[in-house]
């Protein structure tokens, strides 16, 4: 695929260039991602939690995720595009006042409804946010605005996932705690963010761009169709290891699920972080074929250890299959930012988010479903394990037919 040359918004000087204002702005963005999406993964090491003191099923745990998952997708849908209308700024300081929101109904929760009250909040923040900041990364600095976009939400999870767990094991109050640490750290970025100057100019069309749009421009199509299929298999496979990895340690391990389920999510996005920085100068089509054999050989470790009873091959798998994802997620969104004009980059990423996110959330739906209906969690991974597989293979074809296409 030809790559097309795209300014952005604010031009970009070279690293050592760059003015201490931007800098910090880019910063503060970045990590917004990165809290935000590590407030999304750090429960699930707490979800036994709630489930020893509640009295609710696993099936609730796969409900529980589901909802901050479609949480996350209608928000894209309404708001993704909206920073490109009134600037990054208005966006993520509504988000992240939402986030602090949410951490104090999780913190406080003394029952379920609470609990996701505070996780559809929670994914309605950050699906408003991960749009704003991502095209804002790139308006302040295209090329590592791009790499900012792939290790931002994977390191996010993995250090949402490790924080989970320690807590758990190691501190007081857990339910509390966690959700305390987060809800300071948002009171901090909010009061940056106060302070921050905005990075895009605004134009006319706000309320019009909330009206859901599912659109991407043409000059994208072609590297959207094939990104698409990498973000919906790797978001999946991350969701298989959020949602049905703690049960599957459990079940077939006899290991904590709340420690070792969370050390795996912090394994899979911590090796997805290391594959990103790995192949950052390799060209988006080698990324992204390197991420779908690294998907593709990391699910079939995994599937094969639950055969083989086997905690080191199911690592194995994860570690794999984060590489993957990392090497896929970045692979894919360069090669669709590349082609995107200045003005089109909130709406486009929102789109790529919305992909990530139905990948994330509709299996871990079907699944509660199957689990619902009686079928062993075993049974609900192997089905969930072969579709990942084949949709990787699609990915794969897609990738392999647009690269004959261009030569």
């Amino acid at each position: 695929m030809a790559n097309s040359s795209v300014e952005p918004l604010i031009e970009a000087p070279s690293r050592q260039e760059l003015p201490l204002s931007l800098r910090l702005r880019f910063y503060l963005m970045a990590s917004i991602t990165l809290s935000f999406l590590a407030g999304s993964s750090i429960p699930t090491p707490i979800y036994p939690i709630y489930q020893a003191e509640w009295h609710f099923s696993s099936v609730t745990i796969t409900f529980i995720f589901a909802v901050y998952a479609l949480s996350v997708l209608a928000s894209l849908l309404v708001c993704g595009r909206v920073s490109d209308y009134v600037g990054r700024r208005p966006v993520l300081l509504i988000a992240t006042v939402m986030q602090i929101v949410a951490m104090y109904l999780m913190g406080a929760a003394d029952g379920l409804a609470d609990l996701i009250g505070g996780r559809v909040l929670q994914g309605l923040s950050t699906g408003a946010a991960v749009a704003a900041v991502g095209a804002g990364l790139i308006d302040i600095d295209k090329p590592r605005g791009e790499i900012a976009n792939a290790i931002a939400p994977v390191s996010g999870s993995a250090v949402g996932a490790l924080l989970g767990s320690v807590i758990v094991q190691f501190l007081p109050f857990p339910t509390h705690t966690v959700f305390a640490l987060l809800g300071g750290l948002f009171a901090l970025q909010l009061g940056c963010v106060l302070a921050m100057k905005e990075t895009t100019p605004t134009r006319p069309g706000a309320l019009r761009s909330l009206i859901p749009k599912f659109g991407v421009p043409a000059q994208v199509r072609p590297a959207m169709l094939v990104a698409s299929a990498v973000f919906f298999a790797g978001w999946a496979l991350a969701g298989f290891c959020a949602s049905l990895g703690p049960g599957l340690i459990k079940s077939v391990f006899d290991l904590s699920a709340s420690l070792v389920g969370g050390l795996a999510l912090a394994t899979f996005s911590g090796s997805g972080v290391a594959a990103i920085l790995a192949l950052k100068s390799r060209p988006a089509a080698t990324q992204t074929y390197a991420g779908c054999f690294g998907l593709l050989a990391g699910m079939s470790l995994m599937l094969g250890s639950l055969q083989v009873n086997s905690i080191t091959c199911f690592f194995s798998g994860v570690l794999v299959a984060g590489a993957g994802f990392g090497a896929g997620f970045q692979g894919g969104i360069r090669m669709v930012v590349a082609r995107a004009l200045p003005h089109q980059l909130a709406g486009l990423l929102s789109v790529a988010f919305v992909c990530c996110y139905l990948g994330m959330g509709v299996p871990v739906i079907v699944a509660g479903y199957e689990n619902a209906s009686g079928v062993e969690i075993i049974k609900t991974a192997q089905v969930f394990g072969a579709l990942i597989i084949g949709l990787i293979l699609l990915a794969v074809l897609g990738l392999t037919f647009a690269h004959r296409a261009d030569r």
